[in-house]
């Protein structure tokens, strides 16, 4: 059974809220709220209560969670019967009341948040309007409206992001800040101009996650203990490698908060900057106005920083520039678009950085995925295939996991995601390497490192994901047989 509706503001103010409700109401109470906030839930309730008591701050988490969750559910504000209920296009278009409009576009943000997604794709075609989110890294289509309605909704995204809404022929990139049940969102808008109207794409920026730390990425112990040792080095460079979307940017954030100790000058420059942070110095790059990576970069190396953190290294300018720094006694973090760590080296070699610098200056490559969690509650194990087992290094018949689909993952076989890392450290052997000129593939080897393709292998022996979905994200025609 549901728990009781009690207004997010009386929840807020009161400092109680119930969880779950069966013959007995499970109640959350913060920590010096009123007994006559409990007597008011038992009212509601109509059944004994039975209380645990939480502080300040797993109480704020509650509710964010709970109110974010359930936000827009139900009643005349789900999402479903917003859409229905939604008059012709003709009529709405004609209408100066944008209330429709703006409950619409608060309910598919309502959703996104609920279902975790991190873009909402608002796509007009000729047959209509289609909106898909991308839930764990993939996209899905969730609903679909009359394509009249497109311009209503491209229109009041301008308002909301203060993009300039006559403008339909030139893409324009703004933000907007919301709050949906105490959970704060950063919103970053981006429109284009396509055949059937302006797409739009909302990038959902929980900005609760710019105070995640190593602990919370999930890395396995070795690999946290590596990285932790090199950003305790005075100097260097630590790389962070993987393709859009593989979390790179976080994993950056938790270092910056590891180091941000308000002892250290901490100063960034980034594309864009996606969650603000006290205590760090944080730049924009802005092309219009001629502030690129490379001119930023220098500007903050005259700013006195002990710790630099370049967005992304695009072009031998800026590598040369990070390198130069860290040379020069700075610690620089930055991320490359590689598909493995070793090849994070080779990439900046031919960004013409000089081997010798390299050797000298790298501390560490973290190269990182982000695959599909298979849900707990409902993974389901059968015998692996010959083919599969060959390319998993098992032998035939061996359990391996599958998705299969349950409540509590919305039957979509998944919950979440799950990082996939491997880190290289610098050592005589790998720098002799890199004065040889090594390729990827020998400086791997040097470094010791095993490879993303055998840690995904490992993941999905470990039932953690699938073969499919590991191979998906590896882009990897088949993942190669483990030895022996």
């Amino acid at each position: 059974m549901t728990a009781p509706t009690l207004s997010y503001g009386f929840a807020r103010a009161q400092g109680v809220i119930v969880t779950a409700l069966g013959d007995v109401a499970d109640v959350a109470r913060r920590a010096g709220s009123s007994v006559s906030a409990l007597s008011e839930v038992r009212r509601l309730a109509g059944r004994p209560l039975r209380i645990r008591e939480v502080g300040a701050a797993e109480y704020d988490r509650l509710l964010q969670d709970h109110y974010a969750a359930t936000a827009y559910a139900g009643g005349a504000d789900d999402l479903a019967a917003l859409s229905d209920d939604l008059p012709s296009a003709e009529d709405l278009l004609a209408s100066d009341d944008e209330a429709p409009a703006i409950r619409l576009i608060n309910g598919l943000i309502a959703e996104a948040a609920r279902l975790k997604a991190s873009d909402i794709h608002i796509e007009p075609f000729e047959t209509g309007l289609v909106v898909r989110m991308r839930l764990d890294g993939e996209l899905r289509e969730l609903h679909r409206l009359p394509p009249g309605v497109a311009p209503l909704l491209a229109s009041r995204i301008k308002v909301m992001a203060r993009l300039d809404i006559a403008e339909r022929r030139l893409p324009q990139d703004g933000r907007m800040e919301l709050a949906l049940g105490g959970k704060r969102l950063d919103v970053r808008v981006s429109t284009l101009p396509a055949r059937g109207g302006e797409r739009v794409v909302l990038r959902l920026l929980d900005k609760d996650n710019a105070g995640i730390d190593l602990v919370g990425l999930g890395m396995p112990a070795a690999i946290d203990a590596s990285l932790r040792a090199a950003l305790a080095e005075p100097n260097g460079l630590v790389l962070v490698t993987g393709p859009t979307g593989s979390g790179k940017t976080t994993t950056l954030y938790a270092g910056l908060k590891l180091l941000n100790d308000g002892r250290r000058n901490i100063l960034t420059v980034e594309d864009p900057v996606e969650y603000a942070v006290d205590g760090i110095g944080q730049t924009q790059v802005n092309a219009r106005v001629g502030l690129s990576f490379a001119a930023g970069l220098r500007a903050i190396l005259r700013q006195d920083p002990d710790v630099v953190m370049v967005g992304e290294i695009r072009d031998g300018e800026t590598a040369g520039i990070a390198v130069q720094a860290a040379l020069t006694g700075h610690l620089v973090l930055s991320s490359l678009h590689t598909n493995d760590a070793a090849s994070a080296i080779t990439r900046l070699r031919d960004f013409g950085v000089e081997p010798f610098l390299l050797a000298a200056t790298l501390r560490a490559v973290v190269a990182q995925r982000l695959v599909r969690r298979l849900c707990p509650s409902c993974r389901t194990s059968r015998p692996a295939d010959a083919g599969a087992a060959s390319s998993l290094g098992l032998t035939a018949g061996d359990p391996i996991w599958h998705a299969s689909g349950c409540t509590a993952c919305n039957h979509t076989g998944w919950q979440g995601r799950v990082g996939l890392f491997e880190i290289i450290r610098m050592t005589d052997a790998l720098a002799t390497r890199i004065h040889a000129g090594a390729s990827a593939v020998e400086l791997a080897e040097a470094a010791g490192s095993p490879g993303l393709a055998a840690i995904a292998r490992q993941a999905v022996i470990d039932g953690l994901t699938t073969a499919a979905e590991a191979l998906r994200v590896m882009g990897l025609p088949e993942l190669e047989p483990a030895d022996g």
